[in-house]
């Protein structure tokens, strides 16, 4: 999971410092990348954003599925995050930026994912980037967002205890384990203007995750505060 920061320079420098080893832990993450791919189900003549890459274990993945995207971009501000996604499809390419301001045209693309990204923010900034998730996603009605976070479902004390130790390793280890504070979008989303239509939670075996997807919303987009 990654850390969180308090401005974008920062950011960088800490993912830079981290992508030698985050490889480590993707084993934990596939099963949700896994399932957000299954929601977002891009198609041949589709284009897909995938915002705060990473080392682009979402494109490679989709990569490897039999139907994918004639053109996918991974936006990732921490180029040695980027450095570590390797060789991709003809069409796909990666791009150096913050996922709150991609130099992309509005509704350039047919499907938005974010994993792992969401849980990391301050209010604002998870405002920010799902406002630039809508200006993104082209006019249609079968443009989508699809967000994968941290969470463990449920009010039952097992979701409750888990919730807490998650937290707790994360307030204690901000920079190796912040990531795995727990959060549920949903309330940013709907801020956003997004409705999410399909949820799906996944909690043993691998970083406990809620993955959601979203249909483009119709109408100007509210302010990003």
């Amino acid at each position: 999971m990654r850390s969180p920061a308090h401005d974008t320079a920062s950011s960088r420098a800490t993912w830079d410092r981290l992508a030698a080893r985050y490889g480590a832990q993707e084993r934990f993450e596939t099963a949700a990348i896994d399932a957000a791919l299954r929601l977002a189900a891009p198609q041949p003549g589709e284009r897909l954003v995938d915002l705060a890459t990473g080392t682009g274990l979402l494109l490679r993945r989709l990569a490897a599925r039999p139907t994918r995207p004639r053109e996918a971009i991974g936006v990732d501000a921490s180029p040695g995050m980027l450095a570590r996604v390797g060789s991709l499809p003809d069409g796909w390419s990666t791009l150096t930026a913050d996922a709150r301001a991609v130099p992309l045209p509005d509704g350039w693309a047919d499907v938005v994912t974010c994993a792992y990204a969401l849980q990391l923010l301050q209010p604002r900034q998870r405002a920010e980037l799902l406002a630039e998730a809508r200006r993104l996603l082209a006019p249609r009605p079968s443009s989508r967002l699809v967000v994968v976070t941290v969470w463990s479902e449920g009010d039952h004390l097992g979701a409750r205890l888990r919730r807490g130790a998650l937290a707790l390793v994360a307030r204690a280890r901000p920079q190796t384990w912040g990531g795995l504070c727990p959060r549920d979008p949903t309330a940013d989303l709907a801020r956003a203007g997004f409705a999410p239509s399909q949820r799906i939670v996944l909690a043993r075996g691998r970083y406990p995750s809620l993955v959601l997807a979203a249909p483009a919303p119709e109408g100007d987009p509210p302010p990003a505060g």
